[in-house]
């Protein structure tokens, strides 16, 4: 007869008890690992489960599949590309990309993309300073109070809440350690000094798209919009330091900055 026939239904019992439980290193096998570890890939996960086998077998790689992958050469995306004449909004376009040309008419999404045609250089750095002046956005309380909400999200931590250089990472001591401020290599610029004031829109602008120092750039996190409102708030911190007006009002502070909402018949797409 079989030893196994031989056992009692007690030492059966302690028998898979204890060869089911697995040893506290050793977390066991999953019987139907594709369950809790989808085969499918994820966008924006790079890394693979080490229980996926499907990528060991495809002919293509997951990581490669996940990455974003560049537009199409000659790709022309929707949105404010559409508004765009000669770098500047085109108020004869804005009825018929917002969807109100027709009854039956659908917006077009706005998806802040506008070409950028400057290489990441010290060279076209100092020509976009040049070349690009006017905000193409009228100055409007609603624009300005986005761009303070987003200067305060990704601005003020470093170049402070009144834009002089002091935000909290480099003023406040580390409450972890109780060192002082932020250490940096190049300190955050400080917008209020003379020469920032009289800097044109295109170094801003360069700045929020390549960064700047230890800066990163910020091109995925703005829209074309927002990086232009968000200049419009600087403008208006520079001239609140100078005891001066940048409201859609008025512009003290320069008018190549920007044009106040009442001095343009310009439509504004969104705000």
């Amino acid at each position: 007869m079989h030893p196994m026939v031989r056992l009692s239904p007690l030492s059966l019992l302690l028998f898979l008890g204890t060869s089911c439980s697995p040893d506290k290193n050793d977390p066991g096998r999953e019987y139907m690992p594709d369950m809790a570890h989808a085969i499918s890939y994820e966008a924006n996960v790079y890394g693979p489960s080490s229980h996926n086998t499907w990528d060991k077998r495809s002919t293509f790689s997951l990581r490669k599949l996940s990455v974003p992958g560049k537009p199409v050469s000659g790709t022309i995306p929707r949105g404010y590309s559409g508004l765009m004449a000669d770098g500047q909004l085109d108020p004869s376009r804005m009825d018929i990309i917002r969807g109100r040309n027709q009854v039956t008419a659908q917006a077009t999404p706005v998806n802040g993309h506008v070409g950028f045609p400057y290489a990441d250089t010290e060279d076209e750095r100092l020509r976009a300073i040049s070349e690009i002046i006017d905000n193409p956005f009228p100055i409007t309380a609603k624009g300005l109070e986005v761009g303070k909400e987003l200067y305060h999200i990704n601005c003020g931590i470093c170049h402070g809440e009144a834009g002089d250089g002091a935000g909290y990472l480099v003023r406040d001591p580390n409450p972890a350690t109780g060192d002082a401020g932020g250490k940096y290599p190049a300190a955050p610029a400080n917008f209020l000094l003379d020469d920032l004031i009289a800097s044109s829109n295109g170094r801003y602008y360069f700045s929020i798209i390549y960064g700047k120092n230890v800066m990163g750039g910020y091109s995925d996190k703005l829209s074309f919009e927002e990086r232009w409102q968000v200049i419009h708030y600087i403008r208006s911190l520079q001239a609140s330091s100078k005891s001066l007006a940048y409201t859609e009002k008025s512009n003290t502070l320069n008018p190549a900055f920007g044009k106040p909402a009442r001095q343009t018949t310009a439509v504004n797409p969104s705000r």
